[in-house]
């Protein structure tokens, strides 16, 4: 029958493009390197071990001040090479103008886009600052803030960005992620999705993982974020192999918590809050602050 002949022959590029992902898995930057406030001698150690683990594509955090950001990228940018993949994330730091101003003068290193320059509402700021960095061939990164479809509209209405970064969690939902992502698909903009550990590299593998074989079908230009963060509390937790997402093997979504984690860090019984509390009060402590949270916690404030 035609229609069996037909349908056999759909099937063929999806079972290609599966094979590669089981074989190759999707390509992954590291972010694990380069946080602001790194010391020199651990960035080097950091990135020497990543360049070791076979990593290719590096993040560098930027936008506190521009003479530390010129050390620090050179510096990295020596280390991993010319040939090698330099991003830059500045946060929301700046206005546009200095968002300008100040990539103006990092693009000596060469990196490929530069993530979050400005306020993630600000739809016309990114348009302007991704007109201005077309000459220095520097894209612009953003949508980890991102909460629905529409914002995701505006962004590629207004080429404000080259780049697009779902959140898995800040979208609120699968079907919300496949909205976006098929619209990434119709402006032709690749998806390279934030997962900044904590539990979100878990959940985008299956976004990413489907967006390349149902509707991307391409890697070009397209890579996601890795963060080797907290990945121990869960129980189906990521596999990276050669820098690269191999598709998980078991059914669901990867959100599940190993239980004895979720123990320890019950408030106010668990373990790491008593010890917590306990030591607020040994030692009379001020309220409490960030800084002083169980790292479970405090991480999910920072990322």
């Amino acid at each position: 029958m035609p229609w069996v002949r037909h349908a056999a022959w759909d099937r063929k590029p999806w079972a290609l493009l599966e094979e590669q992902m089981l074989t190759h898995g999707y390509p992954a930057y590291t972010t694990s390197c380069a946080w602001l406030g790194y010391p020199d001698d651990l960035l080097k150690q950091l990135c020497v071990a990543a360049l070791q683990d076979g990593w290719t594509r590096f993040k560098v955090k930027v936008g506190a001040d521009l003479q530390d950001d010129v050390r620090r990228c050179r510096l990295v940018r020596d280390m991993i090479g010319p040939e090698k993949t330099l991003m830059l994330d500045a946060n929301q730091r700046w206005d546009v103008p200095e968002a300008v101003e100040w990539m103006s003068r990092l693009a000596e290193f060469k990196p490929l886009w530069i993530e979050e320059p400005t306020s993630p509402d600000d739809i016309l700021g990114h348009a302007a600052i991704s007109k201005a960095l077309v000459p220095l061939g520097i894209g612009v990164a953003t949508g980890e803030q991102c909460h629905n479809r529409v914002i995701f509209k505006q962004l590629l209405q207004a080429n404000a960005l080259q780049f697009l970064q779902i959140d898995s969690c800040r979208l609120g939902s699968v079907n919300e992620n496949l909205s976006v992502l098929l619209m990434a698909k119709k402006f032709g903009i690749p998806v390279c999705p934030h997962a900044g550990g904590v539990g979100l590299c878990e959940l985008v593998q299956h976004l990413i993982i489907f967006d390349y074989i149902s509707v991307s079908a391409s890697l070009r230009n397209r890579m996601c974020e890795y963060v080797d963060h907290l990945h121990e509390h869960f129980k189906y937790p990521v596999h990276i192999k050669q820098a690269s997402y191999m598709p998980p093997k078991d059914a669901g979504y990867s959100t599940e918590m190993r239980e004895d984690s979720v123990e320890k860090h019950n408030y106010p019984d668990g373990e790491v809050w008593k010890k917590l509390l306990a030591a607020q009060e040994n030692e009379a402590f001020s309220p409490m602050t960030a800084s002083s949270l169980p790292t479970t916690f405090s991480s999910w404030l920072v990322l």
